[in-house]
Formats: C-alpha cells, structure tokens, sequence
C-alpha cells in the first residue's frame, strides 16, 4: 500500500480548500455585526470633559462619565434592540450601504486618501528606477553582509513606533524595503516585520508614544508619561524579542527561499528586479538617480521633523510624499531617467495609486462595520457601547491579577472593533480606570493593558487599515499572513500577560 508523503497530503488539501479572499471574510464579518444588532439591546453613555497635561500644555478631551450607560427603552420601559435594515434610505446604514457608508466615513477617506496619495507618488519614485539601482549598489557593497541591516532597521522602526506613534508613517518605507529584501534573497513578509510589525511592538510597549500612553494616562488620571522605569524596559525586551524572531525567520528565508508563505506573490518583486535587469534596464548609478534618492531621504527627515516637533498626521505626510513624488518626477525627466517623459509622471502616479486601490477598498469595507454597529459615539445608542458595558461588568469581583489580564484580553478584542489608539482609549479608559479602583488594580496597569492590547493584535486584525495597505504594498494575502504571524503574535501576546501579571505583583 503506498503513502502520500508529508508534502503530496499538504498538496491534496491546498487543491480542495481555498481560503476565502479578505473581501469575503470581512463580507460575513459584517454578517454578523448585523445578525448583533437583533440580538444585543442599544445602549449609551454620557460624555463629560476632562483636562490633562500632555508636553507641559493643559488640553481637554470628552471621554464618557462614569456610571451613566444606560440601555435605550421601549414604550414599556425594556431595552429595545433596533435590527439593522437591509438597506437604508435614511442615512443610517443598513447591510448594503455598508460600502458607501464606509467609504465616505470621516475615518476611513482620510486613511484611502493617504494610501492613494503615497502610493501615487511612489509610483513616481519607482517609475525613475532609482530604486532598482540603488539596490544593485547595496547588493555589492553588503557583500553577503546584509543580515546586520535587519535588527538595525528594526529597532529604528520600533523607535518610531514608541516615540512618535508611527504606523501608518512606514508604509512609504515599505515600498522601498520590500523589493530590496527579496532581491537580497529573503521575502516580503520580513518587510512587513522590519517595518510594520517593528512599529506596532514599539506602539504597544512605549514609555512616550503621545497618541496612546500619553491620552490613556490624561483620561485615567495618572499623571501623563510616567511610569517610563518600567515602559523603558518592556519596549526593550519586546523590541528584542521581535528583533530576534525576525533575524530567525530572515535566516531560514535565506537558506531556502521556497519556506516562505510569499514565495508565490513575491514573483512580483523578482519579476521586477529581473525585467530591470534585462538587456542593461537598469542604469548606471549616476547624478539623476543620486538626487531622486537625496530627494527621498530630505523627505523621510521632513516627516519625522514634522510629526515630532509640529504633530503632523495624514493630511500633511500625504502632502510631503506627493510633494516629493513631484520633485523626483521632475528630476526623472530633466535626467531622462528610464527614459522618462513628462507624460510618464502623470501615468506612474495613476499606476502607483491603483496598486493600492484594493487596500483601500478594505479600509472602506472595516469601517463599515462599525457602521452596521451604529458608529463608535459613546452618546449614541448602539450595539457597541452596549458590549462595553457588559463586558465591564463582567469583570466585577474579580482578583487583582486575573481582572488585569482579562483587561488587556478585553482590549485586544476591542481593537478589533477600533483599531484607532486615541479612539479606543477615549472608549475604554473611562471605563477601565475606575474599575480597576473596585478590582485593586492600579490605574497605571490599567493603561499598561490598554496600550499592550491595543497595539499587538494590530498585527493580525483584518479591520487595521494601516495592516491591509502593509500586506497590499508587500503583495500578501491577507489569509497568508494570518498563517504566519499567528505564532509571531502569539509569542508577544504570552509576553505581554506576563508582563501584566508582572506589573501587578510588584505594584506598578
């Protein structure tokens, strides 16, 4: 009797099971926020506004007061449960206006304008070959050395993630990286953990991070940035951490490619970095190609000037690349980089913004369904607030220990539903920071489980705009990567309880 090997039994399930495309899974995602609407009565809360010190300056925040959730009632004085409609004419949004609805939400056109934005002006930068070349060039310097870029550049990019809150920031970065590295031998999907994932661990294990930390400690009254003996030390072991399961993973890449999930999609890159290659496509490094790429870094410094000292976000970092993919247009022409034309500027911009067309159609599709849910206004009634509300309840006479780690369990689910730092701290820490009082659980832990869980299942969460542009600049499925991360993720999310229970013993 013969036998399949290992490889012949994973084949025949490959051919008989197809995972569902991310458009479809977010498609019953939105099924059931629905089907929720029918079942969990409508609740909300007050709001009241809070004043906190953040880099010496009194700002004011509306967070909800506590004890005021109330279900919304019927005529007899029961909670009511208002069911979703298959479609609305009213402007609320029913099951089919959760595309357009989604779309033209205050939240997501901000996030599609900026992965079109950036991805125009990339495709600009990209169309000079500036890239390719450059690539070529570190290909030879490194030297069979490029191994030492990898923890380098994540700790970077870690950095970034714990002082200034960058995330949606790398993704510019991405597009640079993620053809280099397969061209070094190793995938895209050590892209997405030198950049992206780099981020999102310095996010979730910041002493400073002002768009987390900083609002969670305002809101729970803890003064605003302390605490950094402890945060300094955790973003330390979890940037290692992160850094050393990367540096593993980049090296059994390395010794064979065809172990990498991306292996497939990553023909991309390689068909790419080959045509470029073919009969002398790629030009000789010279004067035009030093300028596109002085151009690039003037920019890099701009934004992180810019998001530091003066706070920019979306609007202006979209502005400061297409700024920059005007600039290295100009250049590829006047150089005649690759042959540009001026036409050329026009055409590469509406490539680069179609790559990313369908991550920002993802975008749209996430926020819908907090849309079917009634939208994240804590003074609305909607099925969300009512969740909150249960959910806090829940963990009611609870030890000290175990409500915080349900804490930071909680809000790793609830990040599903808002993936916005600010937002689900303004959300949850009203709530949160007076229950830890009835738990003996100190306030500071209780933002420690916020800003852990808000941060780390960033990394998995189909609903993170910021992760579906990641996984669409690297060309991965977003199935794929859940394949590979689970373990990655699994491994901070062991440390981080940890870490909690840590915190909770020694009496942080």
């Amino acid at each position: 009797m013969s036998k399949k090997t290992k490889g012949e039994g994973l084949k025949s399930l490959n051919k008989g099971f197809k995972v569902p495309d991310t458009y479809i899974i977010i498609f019953f995602v939105v099924v059931l926020a629905m089907l929720l609407t029918f079942l969990i009565p409508q609740g909300y809360y007050e709001t009241e506004e809070v004043t906190y010190i953040m880099n010496g300056v009194e700002k004011t925040r509306t967070v909800i007061k506590d004890g005021s959730f109330q279900y919304l009632l019927d005529e007899n004085g029961n909670p009511m449960t208002v069911g979703a409609s298959l479609f609305a004419t009213d402007g609320s949004t029913g099951f089919f206006n959760y595309m357009y609805n989604g779309i033209i939400s205050s939240s997501a056109i901000e996030i599609i304008a900026f992965l079109l934005t950036v991805g125009g002006a990339f495709g600009i930068l990209l169309r000079t070959g500036a890239i390719e070349s450059g690539i070529m060039g570190m290909i030879k310097k490194t030297n069979g050395k490029e191994k030492f870029l990898i923890p380098i550049l994540f700790v970077l990019f870690s950095l970034g993630g714990a002082v200034f809150g960058m995330g949606e920031e790398a993704l510019p970065f991405l597009m640079i990286l993620a053809p280099i590295l397969v061209a070094m031998g190793y995938d895209s999907i050590t892209a997405v953990l030198i950049t992206y994932c780099a981020t999102q661990i310095g996010f979730g294990a910041s002493w400073m991070n002002p768009f987390s930390v900083g609002i969670a400690q305002g809101i729970a009254g803890v003064e605003v940035f302390s605490g950094a003996e402890f945060r300094m030390p955790m973003w330390f072991v979890f940037t290692a951490a992160g850094c050393i399961m990367t540096m593993m993973y980049a090296t059994k890449i390395k010794k064979d490619p065809l172990r990498s999930l991306a292996h497939e999609s990553d023909a991309y890159f390689r068909e790419h970095n080959e045509a470029a290659l073919a009969d002398g496509n790629i030009q000789k490094f010279g004067t035009g190609h030093i300028l596109v790429l002085l151009t690039l870094v003037v920019t890099m410094v701009w934004v992180i000037w810019g998001v530091m000292v003066h706070g920019y976000y979306m609007a202006e970092i979209a502005t400061q690349f297409f700024i920059m993919g005007v600039v290295a247009g100009v250049i590829g022409v006047v150089f005649k980089l690759n042959g540009m034309k001026l036409n050329d500027i026009a055409s590469s911009f509406k490539t680069g913004a179609a790559d990313l067309i369908g991550a920002a159609l993802v975008v749209a599709m996430a926020q819908g369904i907090m849309q079917v849910l009634g939208g994240a206004d804590p003074t609305a009634p909607t099925v969300l607030n009512t969740v909150l509300f249960g959910i806090s309840e829940a963990f009611a006479g609870l030890s000290g220990t175990v409500a915080a780690v349900l804490m930071y369990l909680f809000q790793s689910v609830f990040n599903f539903f808002v993936v916005s730092g600010s937002g689900q701290a303004a959300l949850t820490m009203p709530i949160m920071a007076p229950l830890a009082d009835l738990l003996d659980v100190s306030r500071q832990v209780a933002v420690l489980a916020f800003q852990l869980g808000d941060a780390f299942t960033n990394l998995i969460v189909p609903t993170s705009g910021c992760l579906i542009g990641s996984l669409a600049i690297a060309k991965i499925d977003w199935a794929t990567w859940a394949k590979f991360v689970w373990k990655f993720l699994g491994v901070l999310v062991i440390m981080a309880v940890g870490t909690i229970i840590l915190a909770t013993v020694i009496g942080f």
